[in-house]
């Protein structure tokens, strides 16, 4: 049946995808639910459908606007961030929402509307072209890379900044890199899960390992590792049933995640009853 299944170049496209975005959510999607990055990601995630609708109204790749755009947002939102402020949740979810209200207005402009701008916003593995592939493993080789040269600052980094600022790390550096990763990474998942689930399948494996283990580098190997398990088996799942593909991995993800979290809360509580001899 598999090897059926891979008969199809749209398959092969998938299963391609699958393997890309499993590898960017393990690694990045660790830093994500470490550092509590999870709504700057969210704000990110959603700025990149203005760059959606902007490359669809200027007739160029639509990828490449929702990098620049979330690119774009990593350094505002990073900026907003370091400056602190009550306000700093308020105007991330305003660019959060003027990325979606831009993306729309650009798409208005247009004189029919994209038929396959749903799988921007909600996902359509099966979609996946070659050029959205090319574009995808370009930016897992920059992610992979930076992770793996700056892999020891960011370990003293996320788990405790201003003891490494005083052994002389650039933390700022540090900082605006890691959310242009988070920016890299939205735009690898976007084609796997759609702009609004894209938070979910960025911290379901990560947050499913944190369960799994408390080492750094062990928990992005089991989030590879999930990520994989997860979007391959929603993927057969999806193509199975003839359901929706970025909404199957997604629902599977947090099905798993809760199965976790739920045998791993009984099992502390059995080890708290147990008596200690």
């Amino acid at each position: 049946m598999l090897s059926g299944v891979l008969e199809y170049q749209f398959m092969r496209n998938a299963v391609a995808a699958c393997f890309l975005a499993s590898i960017v959510c393990g690694l990045i999607g660790v830093i994500v639910v470490e550092r509590k990055l999870i709504m700057m990601s969210g704000g990110i995630a959603h700025t990149a459908y203005g760059g959606v609708g902007l490359g669809y109204l200027c007739g160029f790749e639509p990828m490449i606007g929702a990098v620049l755009f979330s690119v774009g947002a990593a350094f505002g939102i990073g900026s907003i961030k370091r400056r602190g402020g009550a306000n700093t949740d308020v105007i991330i979810a305003l660019l959060w929402s003027t990325g979606m209200a831009l993306g729309t207005a650009f798409i208005s402009f247009m004189d029919g509307y994209p038929p396959d701008m749903s799988s921007y916003l909600f996902g359509n593995i099966l979609t996946v072209t070659k050029s959205d592939l090319i574009m995808m493993a370009v930016l897992t080789v920059v992610v992979c890379l930076t992770i793996l040269i700056f892999f020891n600052d960011w370990k003293a980094f996320l788990f405790d900044d201003s003891f490494s600022s005083i052994l002389g790390q650039k933390t700022v550096l540090l900082e605006y890199l890691l959310l242009v990763l988070v920016a890299m990474t939205v735009v690898v998942l976007i084609r796997v899960a759609g702009i609004i689930l894209v938070i979910a399948l960025l911290t379901a494996p990560a947050a499913t390992a944190s369960l799994l283990s408390d080492k750094f580098k062990t928990r992005m190997i089991i989030a590879i590792a999930l990520g994989l398990f997860f979007c391959f088996a929603g993927l057969f799942i999806s193509y199975s049933l003839g359901i929706a593909s970025g909404a199957t991995i997604i629902v599977f993800s947090v099905v798993c995640y809760s199965a976790v979290y739920l045998i791993r809360s009984t099992a502390d509580k059995r080890s708290l009853k147990t008596p200690v001899r």
